[in-house]
């Protein structure tokens, strides 16, 4: 958050429901993923997991690799480059992220992660679940 620091806000959301869970790091590195991971699978209890990502280089690394073999239940797919339009959680992360920030300004790393939690908790407390429409 450019001068006065930077946090990474990773998330997870279930369009079935509409709920979100976001963690906020201060890397965009492979154990903030598997870290997510980890969260995801403590906050969606289920048999079996099926995860939409983008081709982010941490969603591909050996470490991500390594941690989904310890959890054979869940599949990651991917989002095709050329297909970036099916990107389902766009939307709504903008929509998260005005909540969070629009018109505000912070002094400090820890009001911005303060801002990004009470924003999940808000949206979590009026959350919906997700239609999907391709512009026409």
């Amino acid at each position: 958050y450019g001068r006065r620091g930077s946090v990474w806000v990773l998330g997870a959301f279930e369009p079935a429901t509409g709920l979100a869970t976001t963690l906020c790091s201060p890397r965009r590195d492979s154990a903030s993923f598997v870290q997510l991971l980890e969260l995801v699978l403590q906050t969606y209890p289920a048999q079996e997991w099926i995860l939409i990502t983008d081709n982010l280089s941490t969603h591909l690394s050996r470490e991500t690799q390594a941690a989904l073999l310890a959890w054979p239940e869940v599949q990651l797919l991917l989002l095709p480059t050329y297909a970036c339009w099916l990107n389902l959680i766009g939307p709504r992360w903008k929509q998260l992220r005005s909540l969070a920030l629009k018109g505000r300004r912070f002094e400090r790393i820890d009001a911005v992660i303060e801002a990004i939690v009470r924003a999940t908790v808000y949206w979590n407390a009026h959350r919906y679940p997700y239609v999907w429409k391709k512009a026409a």
